[in-house]
């Protein structure tokens, strides 16, 4: 299994010379499993750039996993090329609702006024499904998704592949509420897909400073992430969901707080363009 970033920025993309070495683009990895599909987290602006990197080698079917329909991680859907190649089979799977389905939800952002082509107007072959209960596979891959406090109905997602894991908890707020410190791990939001992960991407939007005043955002301090890290017992910590306020400097300053008080394994900072091998 291999994964590489398109995007990791949160809530609003924010290119310019301050977040060069991290990128503004916002939340989008391809992943491909051994058996070399293609799987796609979320549809951030980042989408947009792996689409055009494609070039004509796009396999038949490709599978996009959305965390939640936040536009910062749906808004580079329209600009996807394969969307717009009739012999793309598109399935795109996202956290149910129990008021209206992915389909009408995705549909009110792919139509008039806020974009010129509907969803049910696009040339590739759709299919929407409701990330399921029991874990799925998609080719080689076993896909686990489950629901994680954030606003609005989102999930995070387990991969599973050739005897390695990659965990995607994207928008996060396990300690909204919640002593991380004191409380059992079966009881922490998304601790059932981050358990034991070789490579865990988590939000880490705010600094402890910050935090307070942004509690119920749906988004993790650096202690928090550290706290989860610990709980979850991941082997290598991404961080992930970068605030389009803070620059690179900035973000570096996060990563140093977080190897300070997680020292459970390797903690980096998600990057555009940066590469993963699971072999």
């Amino acid at each position: 299994m291999r994964a590489k970033f398109w995007g990791a920025r949160g809530s609003l993309a924010s290119p310019g010379p301050d977040t060069i070495r991290y990128g503004g683009n916002t939340s989008c990895i391809e992943v491909r499993p051994e058996d070399g599909g293609l799987v796609i987290l979320d549809s951030g602006t980042g989408i947009r750039a792996l689409g055009a990197s494609l070039d004509g080698t796009a396999p038949k079917r490709i599978d996009i996993l959305l965390s939640h329909l936040h536009l910062d991680h749906l808004e580079g859907l329209g600009f996807f090329a394969p969307l717009w190649d009739p012999a793309t089979e598109l399935h795109i799977w996202g956290p149910p609702s129990p008021t209206r389905s992915l389909s009408d939800r995705i549909s009110q952002y792919l139509s008039p006024p806020l974009f010129p082509v509907r969803l049910a107007e696009v040339p590739a072959h759709l299919e929407l499904h409701d990330a399921l209960d029991e874990s799925w596979s998609l080719g080689s891959a076993k896909i686990t998704a489950r629901p994680i406090i954030h606003r609005g109905p989102t999930v995070g997602y387990r991969i599973e592949d050739a005897g390695r894991s990659l965990a995607y908890l994207t928008d996060h707020e396990p300690a909204f509420a919640v002593d991380l410190s004191s409380v059992a791990p079966e009881w922490v939001s998304g601790w059932e897909v981050a358990a034991g992960a070789d490579v865990l991407i988590h939000d880490c939007q705010y600094t402890e400073e910050e935090y307070p005043d942004r509690a119920g955002f749906g988004h993790s301090s650096t202690r928090h992430v550290a706290d989860f890290a610990r709980l979850a017992g991941a082997r290598r910590l991404l961080l992930f969901h970068h605030d389009p306020n803070h620059t690179d400097e900035d973000l570096e300053s996060l990563c140093d707080r977080v190897r300070e008080l997680w020292d459970g394994g390797s903690v980096d900072l998600a990057r555009e363009g940066q590469e993963i091998d699971f072999s």
